[in-house]
């Protein structure tokens, strides 16, 4: 048991990588206690006013929507702990800035919207850079576990968050709350300073201007990168709507109380944890077919919520929604971090990143207009069944695309055997050293990439 438990935290071996989380475990509870203590002020600036807490909303999402691609570029092509330092900076500022307008009493809604547009434009950067930071930290061989011990942190935060931030609220109020998350920032800058540069699994830098239509262009002619990168699309624009659909299945179906509302969300968050724990036992890129198999496992049990007939079963499919939403993120993360050129990964976690976040509140639209006509059973029901179809579509086009990868490696292979059975040196040196070669590997590096 003892071996089982120490194998499941293995990153936590590298130094750099136990700084590294140290820190963000107490950055992101702050987060989290922002959150709740951002809300609250909205609310009670604008008298519990709905369209003025959509608007901090937006305006900290729009530039993750606008420069994600941008902040990808920058993270492969400068030094990634230099910039998420200077993004945790500029964060932590903001927070204590919004602070002291609390604590003299000057703060007005507009100094929240500058705020959340500045967090915003510090996460566009802070996002894609963290994500391909975590893989110089461990290396390849270890970024499955690390990855998902983050997702178990992250998750853990969301419980442990809010809730501190509800107490320290009724104790002291927004201000002090909203302190003690700008000084939470300084625990990711001193990890980030105390990680050792030599240590690091850094790939060589594209001395090149890096472009964000370069990393556009990788991730297109890579069939094994475009595929989960749709299917997260679909799984968000759908699926991943639960910040709108618990709340009105709690308060329209079951007519519950806002503890009992608690016990759903509680439920979900229990089983996105035991899923990111789960995930810590991977030890290299998942086959295409974990990925395509964990949204149609998301899809199905989702469904199921939706046409959940009592309060204790809702509770019980909303752990496993939770596990298989976790889960598939986890093993589309991995499989498209670990398949993708070094070179270009900022870039293209950048696109991952914009996809996911990007997709669920156009989705939240989509899943308002069903939930405002035919009521939120049919959202969740409608959400599932298309994740479920879109898991089941990816799956048939990754085996088209390993049909095809591996279809195109026999001729290669054949047309290198004639060239060095016919007509002498020349034809044997175009063999093994010009176009023939070429793809040749090509088709080798894609036949690994491709799993079904």
């Amino acid at each position: 048991m003892t071996g089982h438990v120490r194998e499941a935290f293995r990153a936590l071996r590298v130094r750099n990588f136990r700084l590294f989380a140290a820190g963000q475990i107490v950055s992101v509870a702050g987060t989290w206690m922002m959150v709740v203590a951002q809300d609250w002020l909205v609310l009670g600036l604008t008298g519990d006013s709905g369209p003025a807490l959509a608007t901090v909303t937006a305006l900290q999402f729009i530039p993750l929507l606008l420069f994600t691609l941008h902040g990808g570029r920058l993270a492969d092509r400068h030094d990634k702990r230099a910039l998420l330092t200077a993004a945790n900076l500029a964060s932590g500022t903001l927070a204590l800035l919004l602070a002291l307008l609390v604590f003299t009493d000057t703060v007005r809604l507009w100094h929240v919207y500058a705020f959340a547009l500045g967090l915003g434009m510090a996460n566009s950067v802070e996002v894609p850079t963290r994500m391909a930071f975590v893989s110089e930290l461990v290396g390849p061989q270890l970024l499955p576990n690390a990855s998902a011990l983050s997702a178990a942190y992250f998750n853990a935060a969301r419980v442990v968050g809010p809730a501190l931030s509800g107490l320290l609220i009724t104790a002291a109020g927004t201000g002090w709350t909203m302190l003690v998350n700008a000084a939470s920032y300084g625990a990711t800058v001193a990890g980030l300073r105390l990680i050792r540069p030599a240590e690091l699994h850094r790939a060589p830098r594209d001395t090149t201007r890096a472009r964000v239509l370069d990393g556009l262009r990788h991730t297109a002619r890579r069939g094994d990168l475009t595929v989960p990168m749709a299917l997260v699309g679909a799984v968000g624009l759908f699926g991943m709507n639960f910040q709108l659909t618990l709340p009105l299945l709690a308060k329209s179906v079951f007519h519950s109380d806002a503890s009992s509302f608690g016990l759903l969300t509680t439920a979900f968050a229990s089983g996105s944890l035991a899923a990111a724990f789960v995930t810590t036992a991977r030890r290299g890129r998942p086959a295409a077919r974990v990925v395509t198999g964990s949204a149609i496992a998301f899809g199905a049990v989702e469904a199921a919520v939706g046409r959940a007939p009592s309060y204790a079963a809702a509770v019980a499919l909303l752990f496993l929604t939770g596990f298989t939403a976790i889960y598939f993120a986890q093993a589309a993360n991995h499989y498209i971090q670990l398949g993708s050129d070094p070179r270009y990964r900022g870039r293209v976690l950048a696109l991952y990143t914009l996809i996911l976040q990007g997709s669920t509140p156009l989705g939240a639209v989509l899943v308002g207009a069903l939930t405002d006509r035919w009521g939120v059973r049919s959202a969740l029901l409608t959400g599932g069944l298309v994740s479920l179809a879109a898991g089941c579509a990816a799956a048939l086009a990754h085996r088209r695309c390993a049909r095809r990868a591996t279809h195109g490696g026999e001729i290669r292979s054949a047309e290198g055997h004639e060239a060095q059975g016919g007509a002498g040196a020349p034809g044997r040196r175009e063999a093994h050293g010009g176009p023939g070669a070429q793809g040749g590997q090509e088709a080798h590096g894609a036949q690994e990439d491709v799993r079904p």
